[in-house]
């Protein structure tokens, strides 16, 4: 099969790398690809949001499978734009890809399909939301336990957790009046701020079968202890303690199957890779958002685990025959995925930094090193995003796959390069508070 990957970070990268390994593989590309994605496959220098020039590409190198990594192409109507040329892509359609593009439309279709999730109210401009907050918090100093979430894409930034009446009325300004994120925040959304540990769900379906992934628990904050802004995600690990059989049960039953019903009802069926990210209340797990594809990182350490062949299931959904092929076939062993990053992320950064020791990190045992924001100039391997690097490794134990990951992590350098030191760390609080009770 000639196959081409749209887009250019970590989870390309990956994708990338397990579709490399089928048997069925004449030819890949990915568009525009990094520094990473070179290894295993060929780059094209088409960005991922030229509809036009990617469709032309496809057509051109009679491309039988077109496998979209990233969410802005899949809401500009990508999957569309191919399907018109009779060619085949993997994820949803533009009017489908809505649960991700607004979150006003998000939760609107949680509440037809009776999904649980947290209370909200929509607004449309920056003062009738300050006017509710005031209303509702009429103390100029009193507690304030909401979210602020502007409705369109911001890169995984365009949600502000607040406590405080004051910070919801700072986050209303940032969305609403100083246009923090665009076009994203023309918007906005306040929910009642949810309680409990989070997870990640991430189910992929032709529109009629539900084939549920392994669970994985992404880390969105900067820094250690889950402190300071929400990122792209700084790390993620699969599976987690957190989410037993049962629960996994549970979340298919009340929030994957309704959801993908209720799209079909609305004649907007869903096809591809749905994402639920998920808070895990002490009422039950609740909806926090939904993503229209893998998320990165959580698909770093969840296709180092996969063993059957990607580009089986990949086409199956494509092709509406997800029930045919056979369950896939996990590695037991957990991954975990250390995301490095450029200094002042998720603010702003340089890039540029010539990058070392990826060689070293490559020779550890049960190690892979995704690139995300790399580029490849006269003949080293520089920074060229702010999510750099995602190093994942897979180990016997939890335990151990964390110092493998770290370990690789340490073997690599550029200037003002960090991370997060307590990726997985949650899992291991679980499980001693398990045994503490």
């Amino acid at each position: 099969m000639r196959v081409l990957v749209v887009g250019n970070g970590g989870r390309e990268h990956a994708l990338a790398w397990k579709i490399s390994q089928s048997p069925r593989i004449k030819r890949l590309w990915v568009a525009p690809g990094n520094a990473g994605t070179a290894l295993e496959a060929e780059n094209v220098s088409i960005a991922a949001d030229d509809i036009a020039g990617l469709v032309a590409f496809a057509k051109k190198e009679s491309v039988d499978l077109v496998v979209v990594g990233p969410e802005v192409p899949l809401t500009l109507g990508l999957v569309d734009a191919l399907a018109n040329e009779k060619i085949r892509a993997f994820g949803p359609n533009k009017a489908a890809a809505q649960l991700e593009g607004s979150k006003v439309f998000c939760k609107l279709l949680l509440r037809q399909a009776d999904v649980p999730t947290a209370d909200y109210q929509a607004f449309r401009d920056a003062d009738s939301a300050m006017r509710y907050i005031k209303t509702r918090y009429p103390n100029e100093r009193e507690k304030a336990p909401v979210v602020l979430k502007a409705d369109g894409l911001a890169s995984g930034k365009g949600v502000i957790v607040c406590s405080y009446r004051d910070e919801a009325l700072e986050a209303i300004d940032r969305i609403g009046r100083k246009n923090e994120f665009g076009r994203a925040g023309a918007q906005m959304i306040i929910e009642e701020r949810l309680e409990g540990p989070e997870a990640s769900v991430l189910a992929i379906t032709d529109g009629k079968t539900i084939l549920t992934l392994p669970s994985a628990q992404d880390h969105k904050a900067a820094y250690d202890g889950d402190k300071g802004p929400n990122t792209g995600g700084m790390g993620a690990y699969s599976p987690t303690p957190i989410v037993t059989d049962e629960l996994l049960e549970t979340i298919e039953d009340k929030i994957l199957v309704p959801t993908i019903h209720t799209m079909k009802r609305n004649r907007k069926p869903f096809r591809g890779v749905l994402y639920a990210g998920l808070m895990l209340t002490q009422s039950g797990p609740k909806v926090l958002e939904y993503n229209v594809r893998f998320g990165d990182p959580e698909c770093q350490p969840l296709l180092m685990r996969l063993k059957s062949d990607l580009l089986d299931i990949l086409e199956a959904t494509v092709d509406g025959s997800l029930d045919q092929i056979e369950s896939p076939v996990w590695d037991p062993r957990p991954a975990i995925c250390v995301v490095m990053a450029s200094q002042g992320y998720p603010g702003s950064y340089e890039n540029g930094k010539i990058i070392t020791g990826l060689e070293n990190a490559a020779k550890i045992p049960d190690v892979k090193v995704f690139h995300a924001g790399t580029k490849r100039m006269d003949g080293q391997v520089h920074t060229n995003g702010g999510r750099v690097l995602g190093v994942t490794a897979l180990g016997d134990s939890l335990a151990i796959a964390k110092l493998n990951a770290y370990t690789a992590v340490q073997a690599v350098r550029w200037p003002g390069a960090w991370c997060r030191k307590d990726i997985s760390d949650k899992a291991s609080e679980y499980l001693a508070s398990l045994n503490e009770t």
